[in-house]
């Protein structure tokens, strides 16, 4: 049976930290706790990177090296060879966003390419990842979705986006790299699903490559998996989600209230955890057919997934499923699962200090939003200083 204390093994989570790193984790928390004190950094900080003020060195000594791998890929190497000693894999994930020219997308293209190979020669590494808009202008993928005609030049720049899709699949499907596709906004989303489904039809013939992100503060989520899987055995193909609770809902929900449509975001958390304990429950039922990445940094999905695993004799290393948490978060849930076998990855964003901002500031953000996400962080830190003495 998998002790209900598994989480709260403070000595094995914290274990890679030297006790500077702990004191700087537990004093950031403690800033991000404070919801006005994170609007009013976030702003600061934006103003100050984007007039060159001389800060870039603060927020890399800080915000940035917590929750960062580095600003380049070999600079995240130590990390992912630390992570490896405690039986944690890397996803590392090229945080740059905002970008929007088809040079841009083609460099993006380019760099998930170079990172698949890169992670092919370094098997702490399993997977790649990138975000439909890193590879597209959101007004396509929106256009799309909504079945707007597009003009000549918008035809071309779906045509485009199309075979950046397929190039970075056919190199993950080469290289035995699975690919995780991130999910965005759901006026956009419907679009990325089918090209997703594409290359799964495509890709995901004998193993699983290409995976899909499942949002489940949508509450049509567990009817799509459902639907993707009976379409995938018609057609004789694997199906591949990451399983995540979702990132959008204050943006999701004000477009839904300015245009007078019904939200798409479930009423509530509880109806949000039900929908996302069920979603996994069902891939478990039929890894078979259906490979698991559970994005989660909430320990009772956490604990009733290995329950489930238990009940269905399910080996804890087995190779269809994963567990990932984000670099800087959660580390008593990551390290405490690899110290029993399970898959674990840590997702490491990494990217120039004032290109990656957009991310930290979205996750700080959402730390705030997230009831009992940020106090649980610093009280388990707290009880590990104490145990040092510090």
């Amino acid at each position: 049976m998998i002790s209900k204390s598994l989480f709260d093994n403070t000595e094995t989570a914290f274990a890679l930290k030297t006790d500077s790193e702990l004191e700087r984790a537990y004093f950031l928390f403690k800033m991000i706790s404070m919801e006005p004190l994170v609007k009013i950094g976030a702003a600061v900080t934006k103003f100050a990177l984007n007039a060159r003020l001389p800060v870039e060195g603060l927020v890399r000594s800080t915000v940035f090296d917590h929750f960062c791998g580095g600003v380049n890929e070999q600079d995240c190497m130590p990390t992912v060879e630390a992570l490896k000693t405690a039986g944690v894999y890397s996803v590392l994930d090229f945080s740059v966003e905002g970008k929007d020219t088809q040079a841009q997308f083609d460099a993006t293209m380019e760099k998930v390419i170079f990172l698949t190979r890169f992670a092919k020669d370094n098997r702490s590494m399993p997977f790649s990842v990138f975000k439909p808009t890193g590879l597209g202008r959101f007004e396509i993928w929106r256009k799309k979705t909504e079945r707007v005609a597009f003009t000549p030049a918008e035809a071309e720049e779906w045509d485009a986006i199309v075979d950046r899709y397929d190039q970075i699949c056919r190199v993950a499907s080469d290289c035995d790299i699975a690919l995780l596709i991130d999910a965005e906004e759901s006026w956009m989303q419907d679009a990325a699903d089918a090209l997703c489904e594409e290359m799964m039809e495509k890709y995901n013939k004998e193993k699983v490559v290409v995976y899909n992100t499942l949002q489940c503060y949508r509450w049509d989520r567990y009817d799509y998996l459902v639907e993707c899987h009976k379409n995938a055995i018609a057609k004789g193909y694997k199906l591949g989600f990451k399983v995540v609770r979702g990132a959008y809902m204050e943006k999701e929900r004000d477009r839904a209230l300015e245009r007078e449509y019904d939200s798409p975001i479930c009423e509530n958390k509880l109806a949000t955890d039900t929908l996302y304990d069920n979603a996994v429950q069902y891939i478990l039922e039929h890894l078979d057919t259906v490979h698991l990445f559970m994005g989660t940094h909430n320990e009772n999905s956490c604990y009733k997934a290995l329950e489930q695993m238990q009940a269905l004799q399910l080996p804890n290393n087995d190779s269809r499923v994963w567990f990932g948490q984000l670099y800087g978060m959660s580390d008593h849930i990551s390290y405490n699962l690899a110290s029993l076998g399970f898959n674990v990855s840590k997702y490491i964003p990494f990217g120039p200090v004032k290109d990656v901002m957009p991310y930290l500031i979205r996750r700080a953000e959402e730390n705030t939003s997230v009831a009992g996400q940020t106090s649980r962080e610093l009280g388990l830190l707290q009880r590990e200083k104490k145990r040092r003495g510090l």
